[in-house]
């Protein structure tokens, strides 16, 4: 890696972190903020949490294409300016129309966010470096979304809207701090650029599109593994497990807040003790060990409705499993997305991204859906036990995208010294002189 590329990483983390900042002090008080302080209700609450899905959905399909045609840094930075204008929206918007408006833009930005983001830290990384790299920044995103989600609490009064406007305001400042981070990352001019790991299939990196992409067998199996993770984990924290907790353990919300945050607490303390752990380690591998720790999980979530009336039980069980959501979320962040780039033909590398970001936002629109009608129907048994075989179908569904593998893809540090790392074309608008 060059000192260049290092700069320009560095760049992209710390925005990266500051941004997940100025989400904690939104995210977890938009249902209270729309239904309570602006008084429109819980049904409109709903229809803002649903237009961010809707949102992402409708734009990810298309913003692969445009990052692997105009590059990856000026569609971060119109995301990051979308964002913000969407989040300073919400905070003043006042009637339902204008709230709905600015959650689809902060929605929209956010979803091009992801894959640029993505598409970036490849490029300022090598093969040998990028499990690291990821690594680094699910850390700092949750360590960001953790410390903001700490300090909006304490600044919010849910009596004074001012209040949130100002929660809403650093949020959008925390965007344009990840718009001018990124605006400002400068990588070295490379005429061409060769493939993440040079085995991957020739014949996907001249066609591109969803076509090719359907057409690569491992990739569709990764997405399909993908949507089961997120389903099984992301979809279900505050649907149906926050349900089973509250109604079949018996605990307060405030206890639910405690599980939360000892999940974010697994993650930023155990990231990196478990990526020396994982790294040279098969990445089909990892991910079928993930898929038994939240098996785990499940059944200690589980356990907390087999002892009626103990308290004590049902609190250290939820907390234990969203504590080991947390350990198995730690292994993922350096396996999943490096393979995805790994997988991925130069010219399309923003496809991939936008393909695997898509996956996860449908798993996490249909996720907490099934999670909360089984939890309305009172079906609690039945949910513990799919999401059970569901973590278990992740440990089977790894193992089977391992055969699909070549050695290099499964294990970076197989990858040949020195190989190649994606950088921008000299045709790309982003193509930028070397850093000083």
């Amino acid at each position: 890696m060059t000192t260049a590329m290092g700069a320009a990483l560095r760049r992209i983390q710390l925005g990266n972190a500051l941004s997940a900042f100025g989400n904690g002090f939104t995210v977890p008080f938009l249902f209270v903020y729309v239904a309570q302080v602006r008084d429109l209700g819980a049904n409109t609450a709903g229809m803002v949490l649903a237009t961010f899905a809707v949102a992402a959905l409708a734009v990810l399909p298309f913003i692969g294409r445009v990052i692997d045609r105009r590059g990856p840094l000026s569609v971060a930075v119109a995301g990051a300016v979308a964002a913000a204008v969407g989040s300073m929206g919400l905070g003043l918007a006042a009637s339902e129309p204008l709230v709905i408006a600015a959650a689809g833009v902060l929605g929209a930005g956010m979803a091009a966010i992801q894959p640029a983001l993505a598409t970036l830290i490849v490029w300022c990384s090598t093969p040998i470096t990028r499990s690291r790299a990821f690594a680094t920044q699910f850390f700092l995103g949750n360590l960001g979304l953790g410390v903001g989600g700490l300090l909006g609490g304490l600044l919010v009064d849910t009596s004074a809207a001012s209040s949130f406007v100002r929660l809403f305001a650093i949020d959008a400042v925390m965007f344009l701090v990840l718009g001018a981070a990124v605006a400002t990352v400068r990588l070295e001019r490379t005429p061409v650029f060769d493939d993440p790991v040079p085995t991957v299939d020739e014949r996907l990196g001249g066609s591109g599109g969803w076509r090719a992409l359907l057409g690569h067998r491992a990739m569709v199996q990764l997405c399909a593994l993908g949507f089961v993770m997120f389903f099984a984990c992301y979809g279900q924290f505050e649907s149906g497990l926050s349900a089973f907790a509250v109604d079949v353990a018996r605990i307060s919300p405030s206890m639910l807040g405690i599980a939360l945050a000892a999940n974010t607490a697994a993650i930023v303390l155990a990231q990196f003790v478990v990526l020396k752990l994982v790294e040279r380690r098969r990445r089909s591998r990892v991910m079928a060990l993930v898929g038994l720790v939240w098996t785990v999980a499940w059944c200690v979530a589980g356990t907390a409705g087999l002892i009626p009336g103990s308290q004590a039980v049902g609190v250290t069980a939820i907390i234990s499993a969203y504590a080991l959501f947390g350990l198995g979320e730690a292994m993922l962040s350096p396996t999943v997305a490096p393979l995805v780039a790994d997988l991925a033909p130069p010219s399309a590398l923003g496809q991939y991204n936008s393909a695997f970001a898509l996956v996860k936002q449908l798993a996490l629109a249909v996720g907490p859906a099934a999670g909360g009608l089984m939890a309305g129907a009172g079906l609690y048994g039945a949910y513990i036990v799919t999401l059970i075989v569901c973590s278990l179908g992740i440990t089977a569904l790894a193992l089977m995208l391992g055969r699909r593998l070549t050695a290099e893809q499964d294990n970076p540090l197989r990858a040949v010294a020195g190989a190649a790392v994606p950088a921008p074309r000299a045709a790309s608008s982003d193509e930028v002189a070397t850093a000083a």
